[in-house]
């Protein structure tokens, strides 16, 4: 039996999504719990893989067990074993030609940015503080050159190991409500820290350290030297992954809102 989970969690205290043999990891926490539940070892597959720092509200996965229980039984059960930055909000019953990572058709990713001049306590590593006034008209001006489907060569971490730098992005819009900027982005696939990299180049066209045309400029050079910083992990979560209406997985939350 394949079972799919929806799987938050705050990603500040752990190294990342995928399991590592000496660091604290949200895969070998998930691993854990299930197998405790499941009474067997069980390997569970995620939609995609999150770096140190960065956070899920709907991060999909899935594995098979030959344990029965029912939804109530894994959801109360799987959270039970879990620590408090890793929570299970659904569980469904999947066919077995499911597949968390290669049955998604989007992923949606959101970075929130606190733009003020003071810091935060209360949304210290949840969003990037960046205290020079961001102008959201430029950056999304910016944002405009980046949308569709390019070679993001430029915005690819160098440990990157997708097999093609060409992606398509469905979606780059940028928002904000008081003193909280929100970066979204939309697309099948990502390459390894491209939504970061996309941002730190936003921003820094955003507080006017560099011209609106400087998006377009990095994009068709495709060297990662010619782009900025990568903006830090605090403010980036992973919002939600969308399949085909076949297998009928909730909707969750969109918190951080989608105003």
């Amino acid at each position: 039996m394949r079972i799919a989970l929806g799987v938050e969690y705050a990603g500040t205290a752990f190294c990342g999504w995928q399991y590592q043999p000496h660091a604290r990891t949200v895969q070998d926490e998930l691993q854990k719990a299930v197998s405790r539940v499941a009474n067997h070892p069980v390997e569970v597959f995620a939609a995609g893989r999150t770096d140190t720092g960065v956070h899920a509200l709907n991060q999909v996965v899935h594995f098979d067990t030959p344990s029965e229980r029912d939804q109530r039984g894994w959801l109360l059960g799987i959270n039970a074993n879990l620590p408090k930055d890793v929570n299970v909000s659904w569980v469904r019953s999947v066919d077995d030609d499911f597949n968390a990572r290669f049955s998604a058709i989007k992923r949606r990713y959101r970075y929130l940015i606190l733009n003020r001049l003071s810091r935060s306590a209360v949304h210290h590593q949840r969003m990037w503080w960046h205290h020079h006034p961001l102008d959201i008209s430029r950056m999304q001006a910016a944002a405009d050159q980046l949308h569709g489907r390019h070679d993001f060569s430029a915005f690819r971490a160098s440990e990157c190991q997708a097999k093609s730098p060409v992606k398509t992005l469905d979606l780059i819009k940028v928002s904000q409500q008081h003193d909280c900027i929100a970066v979204d982005v939309e697309a099948r696939s990502f390459l390894h820290h491209m939504v970061r990299n996309l941002v730190g180049v936003m921003t820094a066209i955003g507080d006017g350290s560099k011209p609106v045309e400087w998006a377009g400029q990095v994009l068709r050079s495709v060297d990662r030297s010619q782009g900025g910083v990568t903006a830090p992990p605090d403010g980036l979560y992973l919002v939600d992954v969308e399949y085909p209406s076949q297998y009928s997985l909730p909707i969750v939350s969109g918190f951080p809102v989608l105003w």
